[in-house]
């Protein structure tokens, strides 16, 4: 326990270190880019970029910094296990079609929570990443197995393979859409980070243990700068890099329904959009604008206020989580 609770203090130290000239960077890139750049004026969300149009001032693309620091700290100061490298090889991949997007962002004006990319194609790279990052799963850890506390555990062989890719990008977007108030994304991740920080360490895995304190000081450096009012954003390299990798951290705990519950808010605010986007399929919005955070905006809630209260919400949930866990030993 010295051990872990000393990496999330030097992981803390160091990226304060780095963040605050790394802000002062973004802000000179774009203030750059402002002047070089006639941006479009389109939208397919006029009132959730309405609710968002204060933070195109920004800048984004904290994530890039975070994924490079969690990459050299974990090969220093982890041991480099199969599952190590399943994590590193899951947070880089769905970084860099992060970057990607959020290079063309640089380029086009935000469209929802999709910004350069199209949707199609961005589905297209997450599920072939995803799969290939199952695949790894089942053959490198021999991960085949499904345990329900109370039901058993149910062996599924193959069908491991699309269940797991299916709840890596799930996550992956469920992050990346719930990364739309200052400290909101943040704040669920660091909650969540805690519950399986405690499954990893009674299980005795030192490996995953030593990642997820990693990245708990990073976070919480990075939350003191995201926070209302906000001075930077991850973007979509750590939104989509955080969300899958918080996903192959519960799989490689093989909690996969303590997954759903500790990452509970996580799951709220995705279905919510996904609901809305059914229901525009038959012409008929469920709520004037989606995912359920913006509507509380769009109703005048004070934004530090939602936060707060999603955050209280996932301890509750980070707890019922935890509790069918242990259960589950």
């Amino acid at each position: 326990m010295p051990y872990l609770l000393g990496l999330v203090l030097a992981s803390f130290v160091i990226t304060s270190i780095f963040m605050v000239p790394f802000i002062d960077l973004l802000f000179f890139l774009k203030r750059k880019l402002k002047r070089q750049i006639s941006r479009k004026s389109s939208s397919q969300t006029p009132i959730h970029d309405q609710l968002m149009k204060d933070d195109e001032k920004i800048p984004s693309g904290a994530g890039a910094l975070l994924i490079v620091i969690l990459v050299v700290l974990s090969i220093v100061a982890a041991p480099l296990t199969n599952s190590l490298k399943i994590l590193l090889f899951t947070l880089v991949s769905f970084g860099v079609l992060g970057f990607v997007d959020d290079f063309k962002l640089m380029l086009t004006r935000r469209k929802g929570k999709f910004f350069g990319l199209d949707r199609g194609k961005i589905l297209i790279w997450q599920s072939v990443m995803a799969i290939l990052i199952a695949t790894m799963l089942y053959v490198m850890i021999g991960m085949n197995n499904l345990y329900i506390a109370y039901l058993g555990n149910f062996v599924i062989g193959y069908w491991y393979i699309p269940l797991a890719a299916f709840v890596i990008v799930s996550f992956a977007n469920a992050y990346n859409i719930s990364d739309g108030l200052d400290g909101l994304a943040a704040g669920l991740l660091l909650i969540c980070l805690f519950a399986f920080l405690g499954i990893a360490s009674i299980s005795l895995d030192l490996s995953l243990a030593s990642f997820i304190g990693i990245w708990i000081g990073a976070l919480f450096a990075f939350l003191y700068f995201n926070i209302w009012p906000a001075r930077i954003f991850l973007g979509d390299s750590g939104a989509f890099a955080f969300g899958a990798t918080l996903a192959v951290v519960g799989l490689l705990t093989g909690k996969i329904l303590a997954l759903a519950i500790i990452g509970g808010m996580f799951v709220v605010i995705v279905a919510s959009s996904l609901l809305q986007i059914m229901a525009k399929v038959i012409n008929k919005k469920i709520l004037p604008v989606t995912p359920i955070h913006m509507y509380f905006r769009y109703i005048g809630w004070e934004e530090p206020k939602i936060v707060v209260r999603f955050w209280l919400a996932q301890g509750l949930l980070a707890i019922f989580g935890l509790w069918i866990a242990l259960l589950s030993r």
